[in-house]
């Protein structure tokens, strides 16, 4: 029975890119109590695999978190799938805003400790007791009020692309690093409408009871996260109140949601929100890079990845043996070779580690 992939990732993604095959791009997450993990795992690789699904998936005894690309024509038949399965029968499904049916090339499903890697330990933590959640409407009423505090749940490197104006966001790496930031930030302000939001609304969910579980009053999280709010802004004619890209952990590595663009190219500085990976394998770090930059530098980061993206690929193998490049990855820009590379914890001297948007 087959369970996993064993064709080069760089073959898949080559026949992905010449496919033609019209694919939709979903995302969703449900913590739930699972039993028998391996089963539950296989289950959804065999069934998924069957049709033609591509994507990474977290399944652990708290639930399961998903980021999927399907053919169009079995979408119905991926959603039998999920009705089959008793918690997952009615999960929120978040489509993407931007498609371009490339997001993924392949299908991987992991058991996980936790969905979301959260870094807590207390046992007395209740995560069911969450936040209250606001559609779109309601987000950007409740922005209006001055008793109000707009909180970025993500990554630095995913603010730095797009936010809603007058968050304040961790410059951090995790999400696990920015729950004590923000808690050490926010301590005088605990009877403020503390409002969060993050890509598709995993991340508030955890973060909504954490906060509570801490003492604060009144928490709220954006429903389905920016991608549910930007299909609700367009259906329901609201004002979009964020601003640029939201970033995406997929090939697409980003969604137009507003028309700014608010950042810049790590290397030369001009207007520029796309995220590229550095052509040399073995480094693979995640920045911004205009089509200037990526001509002149050949899709690398640095002097030193151009050139050993030039040598044999038997050398650039015997190079990156051996090495974990995972990390560096996700410093997403922080490199000190990087001349524009993203600092965001300047612009308030007051607290730590955040900076407003």
């Amino acid at each position: 029975m087959k369970l996993h992939n064993k064709v080069d990732k760089r073959i898949l993604r080559e026949q992905l890119l010449a496919s033609d095959e019209e694919r939709t791009t979903i995302s969703f997450y449900k913590y739930a109590s699972v039993k028998n993990l391996e089963l539950f795992r296989d289950h959804l690789y065999v069934q998924w695999d069957e049709i033609g699904v591509y994507g990474r998936v977290h399944v652990a005894t708290e639930g399961i978190n998903a980021q999927l690309s399907t053919p169009t024509e079995h979408l119905n038949a991926f959603v039998a799938t999920l009705k089959d399965i008793s918690f997952l029968e009615n999960v929120r499904l978040n489509f993407a805003v931007e498609d371009n049916g490339k997001s993924f090339y392949k299908l991987v499903i992991k058991v996980r400790d936790k969905i979301l890697a959260d870094g807590l330990e207390d046992k007395s933590f209740d995560s069911s007791n969450k936040g209250q959640h606001l559609h779109a409407k309601e987000w950007n009423q409740l922005m209006e009020d001055p008793n109000s505090i707009l909180i970025d749940m993500r990554n630095h490197y995913e603010s730095e692309v797009g936010y809603f104006d007058g968050a304040v966001a961790p410059d951090v790496d995790t999400f696990a690093s920015s729950l004590d930031v923000i808690d050490k930030m926010m301590e005088e302000h605990k009877d403020k409408n503390i409002m969060m939001y993050c890509t598709g609304g995993i991340r508030c969910e955890k973060a909504s009871a954490w906060y509570k579980h801490k003492g604060y009053k009144n928490v709220y999280q954006l429903e389905g996260g920016i991608i549910k709010y930007a299909h609700e802004v367009q259906d329901e004619k609201l004002e979009n109140k964020f601003k640029g890209k939201n970033f995406v952990f997929d090939e697409r590595l980003g969604e137009t949601i507003g028309q700014e663009v608010i950042a810049q190219c790590h290397q030369c500085g001009i207007p520029c929100d796309t995220h590229v990976n550095c052509k040399n394998v073995a480094c693979n770090l995640l920045f911004i890079q205009c089509k200037d930059c990526a001509k002149e530098h050949e899709g690398t980061c640095s002097a030193e990845c151009q050139s050993i993206i030039k040598l044999p690929e038997e050398k650039q193998k015997e190079l990156r043996k051996g090495k974990k490049v995972s990390q560096n990855i996700f410093k997403k820009g922080r490199s000190p070779h990087l001349k524009f590379k993203h600092e965001g914890d300047k612009e308030i001297p007051k607290m730590p580690g955040m900076r407003k948007l």
